[in-house]
């Protein structure tokens, strides 16, 4: 049977790839634009991105669904950020600007170092395949079947720097620059890797969602 997931489609996620993915590993995709009742009564809630945190916050707020996908995350039912939709779960960001996020947990968003441990400079955008640090237990997450090392595929020039150091649930080494690749409190649960592009490891991950 086929288990039902919403996702938010706020004008810059990267809903295709996200629903195809969803699809492969057995959910029932229903994708939602405005804040609805049936989006509120979500079993699972889905909050992929790509682009500017600060417009994604915006388009959320216009929508109605900053507040949406704040009182689904109060239900204790399973929801996943991806990439920007890892960030917006976070206090505010720095791009371009201070921008408020949806407050889920508490940190900021901040630019990636555009130097490597060393001092040398290195790219910024943060773009390829790396593998994933366990930086605590992955027992009963999305993660519990990744061997640590399995590689990821990331895309981003901000990364998330939690407050509590407990929320983190993976990292990824960027030049001697350890970044954060995923976090889980209770039922909320980000990556700032694309899972739906991460081939095997990645799929695995979604199917772990879905059986949360």
């Amino acid at each position: 049977m086929s288990i039902p997931v919403t996702v938010i489609d706020y004008g810059i996620g990267n809903l295709l790839n996200m629903v195809r993915a969803l699809e492969h590993c057995g959910a029932a995709v229903q994708v939602v634009a405005r804040a609805t009742p049936e989006a509120a009564q979500a079993s699972r809630l889905v909050l992929p991105g790509v682009g500017a945190f600060g417009d994604g916050m915006a388009e959320l707020r216009a929508r109605g669904l900053d507040d949406t996908v704040r009182n689904f995350a109060a239900t204790g039912r399973p929801f996943l950020g991806i990439c920007v939709g890892l960030q917006m779960m976070f206090e505010d960001s720095e791009e371009m600007g201070t921008h408020a996020g949806l407050g889920l947990l508490q940190g900021r968003v901040l630019a990636v170092p555009v130097t490597r441990a060393d001092g040398q400079p290195h790219r910024v955008p943060h773009i390829g395949w790396r593998p994933l640090q366990a930086a605590r237990a992955w027992d009963d997450t999305i993660l519990s079947e990744v061997q640590a090392g399995e590689r990821a595929y990331f895309v981003h020039s901000f990364t998330a720097e939690p407050r509590d150091p407990a929320v983190r649930l993976a990292d990824v080494d960027y030049d001697g620059r350890r970044l954060c690749a995923a976090v889980q409190r209770g039922n909320l649960t980000g990556c700032q890797f694309h899972p739906e592009r991460s081939a095997g490891a990645g799929l695995g991950m979604l199917r772990r969602f879905l059986a949360l």
